[in-house]
Formats: C-alpha cells, sequence, structure tokens
C-alpha cells in the first residue's frame, strides 16, 4: 500500500536558547560573560524530524505549541526545513516550551527547561489515519511527554498492524525512575536507540555492552550512541561496532537525534545493521559543525561520504 509519508513523529515542540562559552552561573547576582548567544528550534523530536526531512524522507510532525512567538517559530522552522506541519495542534492556553542549554568549549552541557507544551500532546489527538499513512512511526523524549505516555503502548501497537516500524528514544529521565510506563511501550517498539547513559539506567547495568545485550533481548532492533566513542548496536543475532569519525565539534545540541534520523533514514532504504550505524554516526557527527541541532545537518550524500571515509572497524 503507498504511503503519503515514510515518517511521522509524535513529538515535544520547544525553542532553545543556546549560551555557548566557557562561564558557569552563580547565585548572588554574579553576572557572567558568554561567547554567543543563539534561539534556535529545540527539542529532540523537532530535530530528528529536520534531520530526517534533510535525509529525503518524507516527514510529517504532531505536537503542540502554544498561540505565541515561540510556537510561530517552531512551526516556521519545521515548515523551512520540509517537515509537513499540517497536523500539529495549537493550545492558546498554555505556553510553547523552552529550554536553555549552557555549551561549554570541552561539549558538555547543561539544560534547564520549561516544559510547557513539551509534555501536552495526548494520544486521542493523533489522527487514526496517520498510522496508516506512514512507514515510519517514531516517539522522542518520552520522558517528558507525559500526556503522551499512557496512551503510546496503544499508538504502537495499531501502527504495527497497520504496517508501519515504530521507534524511540527516550532521552534522559529528569526523575531518574526510568519507569513510566516504559517496559510496555517497549514491547511495542521495533527500533530503540537511546545513548550509552540512558541505555544503562534503563537496562540496570553499568557496562554498554551489558546493557546492549539486555535491550535487545526484548525484541527491537537497538542502537545505542556512544559520543565520541561512536556507537553499537544489535539486531537479532547480528551486532555492529563504528569509531566517531574525526569531525571538529562546535555544538553537539541535537547530535543524538541527528543520528537517529541517519539510522531511521539508513534502515528506509535498505542498508545493512553495519552501513546503516555507520551512515547514523556520520549524521550525528556532521551534525556538530554548527551552533544548534539543526544548522548543520547532514544530507544523505554528505553521510554516506564521510560513513565510506570512516569505515567500520
Amino acid at each position: 500500500m503507498a504511503r503519503l509519508y515514510d515518517l511521522v513523529v509524535l513529538g515535544e515542540l520547544n525553542v532553545d536558547m543556546i549560551l555557548t562559552g566557557d562561564a558557569e552561573p552563580v547565585w548572588g547576582q554574579h553576572e557572567k560573560l558568554v561567547d554567543d548567544a543563539r534561539l534556535v528550534a529545540g527539542s529532540s523530536s523537532a530535530i530528528f524530524a529536520c534531520g530526517a526531512a534533510r535525509l529525503g524522507l518524507r516527514t510529517a510532525f504532531v505536537g503542540v505549541t502554544g498561540d505565541d512567538v515561540f510556537g510561530a517559530f517552531m512551526r516556521d522552522h519545521l515548515r523551512a526545513a520540509g517537515v509537513n506541519t499540517n497536523h500539529l495542534i495549537t493550545d492558546p492556553t498554555i505556553r510553547t516550551g523552552a529550554t536553555i542549554i549552557l555549551s561549554r568549549p570541552d561539549g558538555e552541557r547543561a539544560l534547564l527547561t520549561y516544559l510547557g507544551s513539551i509534555a501536552a500532546l495526548r494520544a486521542e489527538q493523533v489522527e487514526a489515519g496517520l498510522l496508516q499513512a506512514t512507514r515510519y512511526l517514531h516517539v522522542g523524549s518520552y520522558f517528558l511527554q507525559h500526556a503522551l505516555q499512557p496512551g503510546l503502548p496503544r499508538l504502537f501497537a495499531e501502527a504495527r498492524t497497520a504496517g508501519a516500524v515504530t521507534s524511540l528514544d527516550t532521552n534522559w529521565d529528569p526523575t531518574e525512575r526510568w519507569d513510566g510506563g516504559l517496559g510496555a511501550v517497549l514491547e511495542q517498539t521495533d527500533i530503540f536507540v537511546p545513548n550509552e547513559r540512558e541505555a544503562q539506567a534503563i537496562a540496570g547495568s553499568g557496562d554498554v555492552k551489558e546493557a546492549l545485550e539486555a535491550l535487545a533481548a526484548r525484541g527491537p532492533v537497538v542502537a545505542i550512541k556512544c559520543g565520541a566513542a561512536g556507537a553499537i548496536a544489535a539486531h537479532g543475532e547480528e551486532r555492529a561496532t563504528i569509531r566517531a569519525p574525526e569531525v571538529t565539534a562546535v555544538d553537539t545540541t541535537g547530535a543524538g537525534d541527528s543520528f537517529d534520523a541517519g539510522f531511521i533514514a539508513a534502515l528506509a532504504r535498505g542498508l545493512p545493521l553495519a552501513e546503516t550505524l555507520a551512515v547514523a554516526t556520520a549524521c550525528g557527527s556532521l551534525s556538530t559543525r554548527g551552533v544548534g541541532g539543526t544548522s548543520t545537518q547532514a544530507t544523505w550524500d554528505e553521510a554516506v561520504a564521510l560513513a565510506n571515509r570512516s569505515g567500520t572497524p
């Protein structure tokens, strides 16, 4: 059956204010200077969607914004990136979410987030026809999407029944309980793409390879992002490892989300696991060339070229 979209993203929407420099805040009205400040499109899911569209996937977004300047900013940015925004919801009773990111020269970051519309999307707001209209259905920032959590296992199950592939990136759990009904969602997840710390916390293991095995035993294809060390993945009995390519990083915001986009785009093109992991890692690395999560995301040709130069061990 022909599908209207390659990918539908159910996600949170917020702006990011990125402050760059070797400075940390000090209470007591101590003023510190930073090197740069930029307002950019934020949210794990939005960065993922923009990356997927840039890689050539027909991508639509389902999410909630407030009726405010930040909401208009996010809508405009998604449209400019080639993401279909016809399914976005405007709620005048809430404000669009926002995150302040403190980014140091060594790549370390600290985040302060106002949830606002981030936690507002509910499962019943997702049009039923969308599950039949897409090849892939993705959810990011699971632990921030409080209203979506109860209905997500049903949505994923319905999507799989309709022939769609489901994918999930939990991102960090601010409560560090690593629950929120996640087990039921993972039972309906085909592709799981956490980072190293998230995978270890969810699997209850201090070793990333043990975490990979534990998560893969639950059934999904699992790819774990390990930052500068690269990534590892498992699909059934198959395993793959990739080193991170050499790229001069300016800002690591959204690198994991760009990795996710590359992983889905490569699988959608039918690439085997090792090549998929190489393309995904290239996408994550290339996204760090500029400030913000979407300013320097890779095209398909760029990602493949870097993946081919880097190779796999």
